[in-house]
């Protein structure tokens, strides 16, 4: 049998989502009687299970800090483990999203326009507006440097900036970010190939933590995607170029607007979520890879990695 370690729950804001996401994962491979799993928290013994267990590969379900920013990823490499998902600097480069977009532009990845901000600094309230002004323009969207699955991010208007400063100034720095309005598509690959897109017609603002995870939000999710196939193929693209530029491997789902015919890139996610509501398994469902397949070729692509 082989052993498969799930680690999941962790200390992030993310916390129930990955505990759900190991729940889906768990039901789907429970009577697959070639696998033995075992799920465990990354707590103060994670080291000593990793040894009594001797896992054939871990299926790392974490997320948000600690969980796939390169922490845990450094852990299991120190103990010689095989992991899912992307590699330490990879999942550290993704999750700090003011150095993925200085990779973006680079490389000539069109992403909307920014501005890190540090609550260290001391400021004019009407110099820092007109900045945002120039640099940017109103609305902007606030985010967290280093979260995921939309925790604490706003969109928030001149009037009310300051408000939704004060409810991330915990986080010391930020990203302000031009607002781009138009139609959000997400596109998954998974072992260096496209696996597909989707559109999110979500009933809020934007496709929040609500929208994500609350079924009564009740997002629209469209697929087939409703574009050229000339526009499907260079979002897809697109995608594949920033899996590989941030050196990803197994699966990542990368998360665009398209406004005015132009695909804007804002993050690419290293490790997705998995539950029922999730957008890769739908993703893969529809281009005929069931849940169980899935989970499997993930599982294979760790087993795999060099």
């Amino acid at each position: 049998m082989k052993k498969i370690l799930i680690l999941a729950g962790g200390y992030s804001k993310e916390r129930e989502i990955s505990l759900k996401t190991a729940k889906s994962v768990y039901l789907e491979l429970l009577n697959e009687k070639k696998y033995k799993i075992k799920i465990i928290e990354p707590n103060g013994y994670l080291i000593k299970n990793l040894r009594k267990f001797k896992p054939e590969v871990v299926l790392n379900l974490l997320h948000g800090r600690y969980g796939e920013d390169g922490y845990i990823q450094a852990l299991l490499e120190s103990e010689k483990v095989k992991y899912s998902h992307s590699g330490v600097l990879s999942s550290a480069l993704a999750m700090d999203k003011d150095l993925s977009k200085k990779i973006f532009i680079k490389n000539k990845v069109l992403t909307p326009k920014y501005i890190k901000y540090s609550f260290t600094e001391r400021i004019d309230k009407n110099k820092f507006l007109n900045k945002i002004k120039k640099k940017l323009g109103f609305p902007i969207v606030i985010k967290p440097l280093n979260e995921g699955s939309s925790v604490n991010v706003y969109i928030c208007t001149e009037k009310n900036i300051f408000h939704y400063l004060e409810k991330v100034k915990e986080y010391g720095e930020v990203l302000l970010e031009k607002f781009i309005p138009g139609r959000e598509i997400q596109v998954a690959i998974l072992s260096e190939k496209i696996l597909g897109a989707i559109e999110l017609k979500p009933k809020r603002k934007f496709y929040d933590y609500e929208a994500k995870y609350n079924p009564k939000a009740k997002t629209e999710h469209l697929i087939p995607v409703k574009i050229s196939k000339k526009n499907y193929q260079l979002v897809c693209n697109i995608a594949l170029k920033a899996h590989r530029l941030l050196k990803c491997r197994g699966v990542t789902r990368s998360d665009f607007r398209y406004y005015k015919n132009k695909f804007y890139l804002l993050e690419t996610n290293t490790q997705p979520g998995m539950t029922s509501l999730s957008l890769v398994p739908e993703i893969a469902k529809f281009n005929n890879i069931t849940f169980k397949n899935l989970i499997k070729k993930i599982l294979e692509d760790a087993s795999t990695k060099k």
